[in-house]
């Protein structure tokens, strides 16, 4: 008997069409430097999206932890009601500053997973590292010094230190990881901003991304977790603290092991639905097109239960398909 699916197949289209809505949403904004706004628009059109989903959906993974607007928060209910219990996590613009300026690899993210599927973590920071498939396990540790891990990375590939390309998010506090990448040989690509991308990048060939090291959103950290889930990866992961009033949050959501270093399966584990679609050019998504009513968006979507990924351009006329629709 074939096991059933707490997932449906067609969720996998709902969350296209949340990423696709709140990505069109944001591209108004684009380079127009109101960073607050884009993202503004972007969870307006996601959260309305993802409310007529045929689910019994539960943020775990938002904007925030309170009921401020315009957050999608930890824990606020989305969907209809009508249907399985979902977690959901959320970025509806990822690069909200990469936005403002008209940068590159901004988009928009959802994930699907079966309920407890995704790690609820508070908005704090995390530290992460992260590399492609097709590598033997435990390649890396978070523990290691990033040399090693380039090292690793370069003798398992085959390649010299030279060849392995780093991505790393450009930031003061970054300075000495960068620093000890450089001195072990590799190259490194700095980003702005969009760690989700990022992270990604490591197990999408053409990126020519070998491995991510550094300190991001933890929020973005689940996200880019479901993601490797559904494409293949390693990923490992702590949450990083700034004051006391951060590590109460952590233990008011049930996290008791402050320091705990997170596996992939224990920031995305079950049956796991990952869409994003790009606002701005990137490496991985071209960005969202305008021609008068006409909007032409580039999305993946990606479900762990198959392995599949799916590259989907969409032409949408928004005087006769507004951004959400029942099509």
């Amino acid at each position: 008997m074939a096991e059933e699916e707490t997932l449906d197949r067609h969720l996998t289209i709902e969350a296209l069409r949340a990423s696709e809505a709140a990505a069109i949403a944001a591209a108004k904004l684009v380079g127009k430097g109101d960073e607050r706004q884009a993202d503004e628009v972007a969870v307006d059109a996601m959260r309305s999206a993802l409310n007529r989903v045929a689910i019994n959906g539960k943020v775990v993974i938002g904007e925030g932890e309170r009921d401020e607007a315009p957050m999608l928060f930890i824990g606020e209910k989305v969907g209809n009601g009508d249907g399985p219990d979902v977690d959901v996590a959320v970025d509806p613009l990822e690069g909200a500053t990469i936005t403002a300026i008209g940068g590159s690899n901004a988009m928009s993210v959802v994930a699907f997973s079966e309920s407890g599927g995704l790690l609820n973590a508070p908005d704090v920071y995390m530290d992460k590292l992260a590399v492609g498939g097709g590598l033997p396990a435990g390649l890396v540790d978070l523990d290691e010094p990033p040399a090693d891990a380039i090292r690793a990375v370069a003798s398992a590939r085959g390649v010299e230190t030279s060849d392995v390309v780093a991505c790393i998010l450009n930031r003061p506090r970054h300075e000495e990881i960068i620093a000890k990448v450089r001195e072990a040989g590799a190259r490194i690509r700095l980003i702005p901003d969009g760690d989700v991308a990022g992270v990604i990048a490591t197990s999408t060939p053409a990126s020519g991304i070998d491995i991510y090291l550094g300190v991001g959103g933890a929020p973005q950290g689940v996200l880019a977790a479901a993601a490797l889930r559904c494409v293949g990866g390693q990923m490992q992961a702590r949450l990083v603290f700034r004051n006391e009033g951060e590590r109460g949050r952590a233990h008011a959501i049930g996290i008791d092991d402050l320091n705990q270093k997170y596996e992939l399966d224990d920031l995305a584990r079950g049956d796991v639905i990952f869409a994003a679609t790009g606002v701005t050019n990137g490496n991985m998504l071209d960005g969202v097109r305008r021609d008068g009513s006409i909007a032409t968006t580039h999305s993946l979507a990606m479900r762990s239960r198959t392995g599949t990924m799916r590259w989907i351009r969409s032409r949408r006329d928004l005087t006769r398909s507004p951004l959400v629709d029942d099509t």
